[in-house]
């Protein structure tokens, strides 16, 4: 059910969209033993502090799921802290794509596919068959591999979703529009041809372009499949720049076969292998003294 945002004197933003009592919503929202990778220290994005540790954003215990009767997670126990970037590693069929789908349940739409255990993002349990997912598809937005834009122009490529879950009048929209492509780093690009269609874009462009559209409806987490593989390397950068900008306000976590992107791009990195956690830690340690001689053996290439 879409929600009255009211009025607003400021421009529109959905950071500061807060649900009242009424049922209104108000805008205001290398190799070696004893480093794995000899890089300097600059490579690695700067450690998580206390505060941001100690607090999480999701929690999984126990967490196992299926397709059929092969079983692609196993007893999955990993915390997400909150507002910031993590990183899902391993090779391919390792399970994490998998586990990357079952935090905003989109594998529901896999035949045969089911999970269990528990998986919560804060207080909401997201398993259950209760849950909203339509509702926790706004909470957690997603980006895929490959830029999906839809066939429509760049404006309503991002005001879709606001139109969905919220009532907004045009002005209040194209406020929305305008905040959620500037904080994308596209605005200054696009400004002049919203009106245009979004499959005109290059790659990168798209990409930013997906991510604009999914923060335009207010989400708490992002989840990223790979969302610079089919990137050249400008592009790669500027997503990369974006992510590490947008983790000071969501929770993020991606998924990537690329070491060095994983190194640059998250400030935690969690390791798996055959459907079971490995390893998780701070990016820098996980990669330079890893815990487990598996996750050596996976980050220095004798794995994957």
């Amino acid at each position: 059910m879409s929600k009255d945002l009211g009025d607003s004197e400021k421009p529109l933003t959905p950071h500061t969209v807060s649900a009242r009592d009424s049922g209104r919503a108000q805008v205001a929202h290398g190799n070696g033993h004893s480093a794995v990778i000899r890089q300097s220290a600059d490579v690695f994005r700067e450690p998580l502090k206390a505060e941001q540790q100690a607090s999480t954003a999701i929690r999984m215990s126990k967490l196992n799921a299926w397709y059929g009767d092969f079983q692609a997670l196993k007893n999955i126990e990993l915390c997400i802290p909150e507002k910031s970037v993590t990183a899902f590693i391993g090779p391919s069929g390792c399970g994490k794509t998998t586990l990357l789908r079952w935090i905003n349940r989109m594998n529901d739409t896999v035949p045969e596919a089911r999970a269990g255990g528990e998986l919560k993002i804060h207080d909401l349990d997201v398993l259950a068959p209760r849950t909203d997912v339509v509702e926790l598809r706004r909470r957690v937005g997603m980006v895929f591999q490959k830029p999906n834009p839809f066939p429509k122009s760049i404006f309503e490529n991002v005001a879709f979703g606001p139109r969905l879950h919220y009532r907004a009048s045009r002005s209040e929209l194209a406020d929305l529009v305008e905040w959620a492509l500037r904080k994308s780093a596209l605005w200054d690009e696009v400004k002049d041809r919203l009106k245009q269609s979004a499959l005109g874009l290059s790659g990168g462009q798209q990409q930013r372009l997906c991510i604009a559209r999914a923060i335009a409806v207010g989400p708490e987490v992002l989840l990223m499949d790979e969302p610079c593989s089919a990137l050249d390397p400008r592009s790669t950068l500027a997503v990369e720049e974006l992510i590490s900008e947008l983790s000071n306000e969501y929770t993020i976590v991606i998924v990537t076969h690329n070491m060095q992107q994983a190194a640059r791009a998250s400030s935690t990195t969690a390791y798996l292998f055959e459907g079971e956690l490995i390893e998780t830690g701070p990016t820098h340690q996980v990669f330079t003294k890893p815990s487990n001689p598996e996750t050596e053996k996976y980050i220095t290439g004798r794995l994957g």
